[in-house]
């Protein structure tokens, strides 16, 4: 009696894109057994009439989610590096061709798979890129400020602090230098840059809130030096991706 085919399947590598996933399928042979298309709320019911099998993906966006669902269907799910699934690429680069080579690599004994985040981790990890955006952002406007004061011939001491404290005092004593208009665009700017001060703030305290509820930060702020956000984006690196 001839087995069905989904019971061939051993192995699916998936290619994971915005709106539509990539699958190749292997049986024991190694021979593609699977080659479907799905959309995002196709991908999850059509894997969990499969029986359980490997399954690998890139760590690329939206593959931690992917593969803590697949996992609670009971498949093994892996995650690895873009750049260690490229070798295995054959013929013509198109999103079935990566499928298969995703599909090789996860089956190779030696392939360095990428644990997969927890919903905690994904959490730290994304404050940490909108603390890092937001920092970036604040050090924007200090420069800007302090590059319209040095052209009316203000010059502040170096520091991001030395200049919050002089911004009060230049903005009310230095009408003969700097125009009602100008006045106005820096004290814009001062408002701008408390508010990102503030939310920056904010972020900090979050993370270090999580920073002190695990136990793999908490271990690593017994070392000199390491606190909660060293220690946090250490604990939680972003995966090497093809982002």
């Amino acid at each position: 009696m001839t087995r069905k085919v989904t019971d061939q399947i051993i192995t699916i590598g998936i290619d994971i894109g915005k709106n539509t996933f990539h699958l190749i399928g292997l049986n024991e042979e190694g021979n593609i057994v699977l080659r479907r298309q799905l959309s995002r709320s196709q991908i999850v019911v059509r894997l969990a009439n499969l029986q359980p099998c490997l399954i690998g993906m890139e760590a690329c966006v939206g593959a931690h989610h992917l593969s803590r669902q697949l996992q609670a269907l009971g498949h093994d799910a892996q995650l690895m590096p873009a750049q260690y699934v490229k070798p295995y690429l054959r013929g013509q680069k198109n999103d079935f061709s990566d499928a298969e080579a995703i599909c090789e690599a996860v089956q190779r004994p030696r392939m360095h798979f990428v644990p997969t985040k927890s919903v905690e981790q994904l959490d730290l990890q994304a404050m940490h890129r909108v603390r890092s955006r937001l920092v970036r952002h604040r050090t924007s406007v200090i420069n800007q400020i302090r590059a319209l004061l040095l052209e009316r011939g203000i010059a502040v001491r170096q520091g991001a602090r030395f200049l919050r404290a002089a911004l009060p005092d230049i903005l009310g004593r230095y009408d003969e230098l700097l125009s009602p208009r100008m006045v106005r665009l820096i004290a814009d700017l001062s408002g701008e840059l408390r508010h990102l001060d503030g939310r920056v703030d904010e972020i900090t305290t979050e993370i270090e809130t999580l920073a002190k509820a695990d136990d793999a930060c908490q271990r690593m702020m017994t070392v000199p030096g390491v606190g909660p956000i060293i220690s946090s984006a250490t604990a939680s690196p972003p995966a090497m991706s093809s982002e």
